[in-house]
């Protein structure tokens, strides 16, 4: 969503025989000379127009500059995901036209520890109010609570492909990076106040995050009871832009008292431990402008030419309609902008990530290759929400994926489903790792249930059924995830459970033509299974008990008597009315488990 107080856009640069930008996404899906468009090129016309009006401004500007955040306060789910990937996309079109870019990405660790989520230990309630990079890690395995969270989403990130230059705002605040833009922002607050003012009469949907108190006197919250009597501040500091940390407890619960223009001194009491004193803003780094204030002051340090939000920051009155008039106060302008939706989990329509229990990128890797959860969100526009089901969804997803990657193989059928695959396959650098061997996901699935075995005995299998390779590795990555989903995510009761020995009951009671299809199966199966002899043989039988050739077309009643033998053998061979494909589940058990199980019915 752009900014309406932009200036007209300038013709962007592009490699030459590259198209203009004007064209771009007209029509649908398609651009001057046929190209498909979709929100990424439009989004990165957007950024590089940006760019481009910076450096006619008369900024120095020598790449592109893509930005997300993001506070580690918590699990980074798949909804926050959103932020991450939406930026790669942008950068890496950019890169892919031979531009100057980075992905710059601000971890938001010098935010307010809010709350002790469940599973922590009450006593982390202590450290309510300090900035994350100063509250322990509970669980003992970082240096603290900040990088405990982003240290697995780092991983999962460089999975996906996805690399980025990363900032940790605790240093640059501690460093005194920031500070002329402090100044600048206390001495300008006045104008400040005037435009949320103004944005405080307009209609705007209930803040969230930090949007809940960056309206006030700054983002922190008063957790705690006070040791002593509240302390009245001083009237014309109530909607100061800057907020100290507490010098002696490190906590954010401070009042302000006072403040000199002319020495910079900012006196302050803490609510939390009593104590009083002054931090000269000029010399000491010991706060943090408030967020509203925060984010417009960092699009002009860090030149940002593109950033998206959530979908709550572009309603009237938050952060990024309110920034692009703050951000005048800094000399800059806002940069482009896109809202984007949130991101569900088996109906969870809002995930928050101070809560935990919410599944994260790691999680969804384990049993998505990286392509694929690309895909599902560059495939659609950031405003569109959408939800991710690691129930039976997963194998008709990867059916799709499978479906889109034989399209994107014709040259003669790219549209912007194909671009959608193209951008998930690989960034301008490299591919992703992908299996060398395409095994359907429903197929590895189905052998994993059976066998509940060892990788290699599961290749083998796939191997019978129609799959030939040369080594485990070549059905990796997607053999560890069909694995992994098989084992975690396959209720107990959908589960296939082989017979241990034959149904001697079952088997005793079989009806004539039941009796005549099992010993017809035993008499034609082959020693050495393969999918393709197994197929014709199972849906065959029928066909030799009603004095028809395996390679007649069945009749109706033959169809009939098909139905009825697969259910049987299901019953005889599973304990169940159905399972997977019988082909790929008697290859799977193997000749001799087969004619162990079936074998009392000859007797």
């Amino acid at each position: 969503m752009s900014s309406d107080a932009q200036p007209q856009p300038t013709p962007d640069a592009r490699p030459e025989g590259e198209q203009p930008a004007k064209g771009r996404g007209r029509g649908k899906g398609k651009g001057q000379g046929g190209e498909p468009v979709d929100w990424v090129t439009r989004a990165a016309d957007d950024a590089l127009r940006h760019a481009e009006q910076a450096r006619a401004d008369g900024q120095a500007r020598d790449l592109v500059t893509c930005a997300s955040g993001a506070s580690p306060s918590g699990p980074v789910h798949l909804g926050n995901l959103r932020e991450f990937l939406t930026v790669h996309f942008v950068a890496d079109e950019l890169r892919r036209r031979g531009q100057q870019v980075r992905h710059l990405h601000s971890w938001d660790d010098y935010d307010r520890f809010r709350k002790v989520p469940a599973g922590v230990d009450s006593s982390w309630a202590e450290h309510i109010g300090r900035p994350l990079s100063a509250v322990p890690d509970p669980w003992d395995c970082h240096e603290s609570w900040a990088e405990h969270f982003k240290a697995p989403l780092r991983e999962a990130l460089a999975e996906m492909g996805v690399q980025m230059e990363e900032i940790s705002q605790t240093q640059m605040y501690r460093s005194g990076a920031y500070r002329e833009q402090i100044l600048t922002a206390i001495r300008n607050r006045d104008r400040i106040e005037k435009i949320l003012a103004q944005y405080r009469t307009k209609a705007a949907a209930p803040a969230t995050g930090e949007d809940a108190d960056a309206d006030a006197v700054s983002t922190a919250e008063v957790d705690t009871e006070p040791i002593q009597a509240p302390i009245q501040a001083s009237a014309d500091l109530a909607r100061f832009p800057y907020k100290p940390y507490c010098r002696e407890c490190g906590r954010d619960t401070t009042t302000l008292l006072a403040y000199d223009d002319d020495t910079t001194d900012l006196a302050y009491a803490c609510t939390s431990c009593a104590f009083e004193g002054v931090t000269n803003v000029a010399t000491q780094d010991e706060g943090k402008l408030v967020w509203k204030v925060d984010w417009p002051m960092r699009w002009t340090f860090e030149g940002v030419d593109f950033e998206p939000g959530g979908a709550d920051h572009a309603t009237p009155g938050s952060s990024y309609t309110v920034g692009k008039d703050v951000v005048k106060v800094f000399g800059g302008r806002a940069p482009s902008f896109v809202a984007y939706g949130f991101v569900g989990f088996a109906g969870m329509q809002k995930m928050s990530s101070s809560s935990g229990g919410v599944p994260t990128a790691a999680d969804a890797l384990k049993i998505l290759e990286p392509s694929i959860l690309r895909w599902l969100y560059v495939r659609r526009a950031p405003k569109q929400t959408f939800s991710i089901d690691f129930g039976p969804e997963v194998v008709r997803l990867y059916d799709e994926w499978d479906a889109l990657t034989k399209k994107a193989a014709d040259p003669a059928k790219r549209d912007v489903a194909v671009l959608a695959h193209e951008r998930a396959v690989r960034t301008a650098d490299a591919p992703l790792a992908t299996s060398a061997v395409k095994v359907p996901f429903r197929t590895l699935s189905s052998v994993a249930d059976v066998t509940a075995g060892s990788a290699d005995l599961i290749s083998e299998v796939i191997g019978s059924v129609g799959f030939p390779h040369d080594s485990v590795a070549d059905l990796e990555p997607r053999l560890s995830k069909a694995m992994q989903w098989t084992a975690e995510f396959v209720p107990a009761e959908e589960r296939t459970t082989v017979r241990e020995t034959p149904d001697t009951a079952r088997l005793a009671s079989l009806g004539a033509d039941e009796r005549q299809w099992v010993d017809l199966l035993l008499a034609h199966l082959p020693a050495e299974l393969t999918q393709d002899e197994v197929t014709t043989v199972v849906y065959g039988v029928p066909k030799l008990a009603r004095g028809l050739s395996l390679d007649d077309k069945p009749t109706d009643e033959v169809k009939a008597d098909q139905k009825a033998f697969f259910t049987l053998l299901y019953n005889l061979l599973v304990d169940a009315d159905r399972g997977p494909r019988l082909p790929t589940l008697i290859v799977a058990l193997g000749a001799e488990k087969v004619r162990a199980l079936l074998g009392a019915a000859a007797a």
